[in-house]
């Protein structure tokens, strides 16, 4: 009898054991899901918000895609804060939708931003609402921006969001500026902090689904071709990468905010094609409401 019992008893508890076992398996085990579902699941939680630029528009296969890091990489005077301010204006004015702006260069100033809105609507009201939707951070080394990007996804972004609009894009003009100066010779501890804030900007990018753009500077190889700043490792970090330069021929004189745009980096679209654009078109009303309407076809 009692090895009976003992036999039983063995028995009861490995009966209990595989029950727990299919309960967990059927609660925790990865169900098959097909292609098709997951890019439904993609194009969901996808917006493509517009630059207010066609020329852009069209190199980046309609615009800025949320999720996703963008680059734009350019020598001094290349345009690219010229660039990030017109975009910060149109996604504000036009989408209706917030954008938290980092400055570390501090060239960006209310003033610039007004005279662009200026350009897109006379409307007072509309403007101030436009310009009450970006947020701006001046912050000149690499630990405020970890802090502050930190802090934005531990709640800031939700406490930026005003007007009615989520925040959509964070820009941080220029990434490079602080990442630089700490890369190269003994300091060592460059390259690490330069992998926090990219693994940090792609956290925030997919978790909150907003699309980050960033800027950074040029160097040339040793074939004297230009070339992004901040080495191979940065290279991996944005979905798109985007050289700005200015365009000088003859057909340009009188018009010095003329810019070649060469795609240098992309999934979706055929890599060294160019785009000519004027840095003017944000300052002359050009942007419309079209890019609205592509961020409602794609927002759920």
């Amino acid at each position: 009898m009692k090895i009976c019992c003992g036999v039983c008893v063995q028995l009861t508890l490995e009966q209990a054991l595989f029950a727990i076992r299919r309960v967990l398996l059927a609660q925790h085990t990865a169900f098959p899901v097909s292609g098709a579902d997951l890019y439904e699941e993609l194009l969901s939680s996808t917006a493509i918000l517009s630059t207010g630029n066609p020329s852009l528009d069209k190199l980046l296969d309609s615009g800025l895609f949320t999720g996703e890091i963008t680059e734009l990489s350019g020598g001094p005077g290349s345009g690219k804060s010229q660039v990030c301010f017109g975009v910060a204006v149109h996604i504000s004015h036009h989408l209706k939708q917030s954008v938290i702006y980092i400055d570390t260069n501090g060239g960006l100033t209310a003033k610039r931003l007004l005279q662009m809105l200026q350009s897109e609507t006379t409307n007072t009201d509309e403007q101030m609402e436009a310009l009450q939707r970006i947020q701006i951070f001046r912050l000149f080394d690499v630990y405020a921006l970890l802090d502050c990007l930190y802090g934005l996804c531990g709640g800031g972004l939700q406490q930026a969001s005003v007007g009615g609009g989520s925040v959509k894009a964070v820009i941080v003009d220029s990434v490079s500026a602080v990442i630089s100066p700490l890369l190269g010779g003994k300091q060592n501890e460059g390259m690490s902090l330069m992998i926090q804030v990219a693994g940090v900007l792609k956290s925030m990018a997919k978790d909150f689904s907003v699309a980050a753009l960033v800027t950074n500077h040029v160097t040339r190889s040793g074939s004297g071709d230009v070339q992004p700043g901040l080495g191979a490792s940065w290279s991996h970090v944005p979905r798109t990468r985007i050289l700005l330069e200015r365009v000088e021929t003859p057909l340009s004189a009188g018009r010095s905010g003329l810019r070649s745009a060469t795609l240098i980096k992309s999934s979706r679209q055929p890599l060294h094609v160019k785009q000519e654009f004027d840095l003017g078109w944000w300052s002359r009303a050009g942007g419309g409401p079209s890019g609205k309407r592509k961020l409602d076809q794609t927002e759920p």
